[in-house]
């Protein structure tokens, strides 16, 4: 998989992509993770990526050149999946989201800033538009890193063991239920008896049990999907 990051602050993503499951997968060359400042593609010499809103009000909104330019130099090259735009009021990012685009070859993510981008670049340029929560960043950068991790660790060969991503939360629907190692008493803090029994079943069906329960507590809206 390769990933392409179009952001006005590159320095951003270097502690989250030089670090753990994503700096193992770089190293393995399962993805390719590609920083594109978009003030390269400016055309003037201040390298300027905003202007003002038309019709006046506060703010400044990312500029349609710098951007285009930016995504057509990358096109030119390779074909592209999606074109993604990271963005409040875009779809909710999930479990089953970030499983769909694990399995995707190319993907370009951007960036957005200050009042958001020129709205012809959302209708002509971008094919899908991305949240991470409702709520306002500074940037899009955040919620790209988060994108690309989530993602990242769902392609084959990524995680040590492949069963792993398959028992995390949300991926059947409920929160992972509890788990524990070693030691299995500590100051009398005791490990449940079905998870020492060394019975599969048994313990696959405590654990259900278990990630139901924690679900019904914690986010009871993710059962009524069921």
């Amino acid at each position: 998989m390769r990933i392409d990051i179009l952001t006005i602050f590159p320095e951003m993503f270097e502690g989250p992509f030089s670090h753990s499951i994503v700096k193992r997968a770089k190293e393995k060359g399962l993805v390719e993770i590609h920083l594109h400042n978009i003030r390269d593609y400016a055309t003037d010499k201040h390298r300027r990526v905003d202007d003002y809103p038309f019709g006046g009000g506060a703010g400044m909104v990312m500029m349609i050149e710098p951007v285009l330019h930016c995504v057509d130099a990358l096109k030119a090259q390779r074909v592209y999946d999606e074109v993604i735009f990271m963005t409040p009021d875009g779809e909710l990012f999930d479990q089953p989201l970030a499983n769909q685009l694990s399995i995707q070859e190319n993907l370009i993510l951007l960036c957005g800033h200050y009042k958001g981008i020129d709205e012809r670049l959302r209708e002509h340029v971008i094919t899908r538009e991305i949240s991470i929560g409702d709520y306002v960043l500074s940037g899009g950068e955040l919620a790209a890193a988060v994108v690309a991790d989530s993602v990242v660790r769902l392609i084959p060969g990524v995680l040590g063991d492949e069963t792993s991503a398959l028992s995390d939360s949300f991926q059947d629907g409920l929160l992972s239920p509890p788990v524990y190692t070693r030691p299995a008493d500590y100051k009398g803090w005791k490990v449940p008896e079905i998870l020492l029994s060394g019975h599969d079943r048994k313990i696959a069906e405590w654990r259900h049990e278990k990630a139901v329960e924690r679900t019904q507590k914690r986010r009871p809206g993710l059962l009524d999907h069921e």
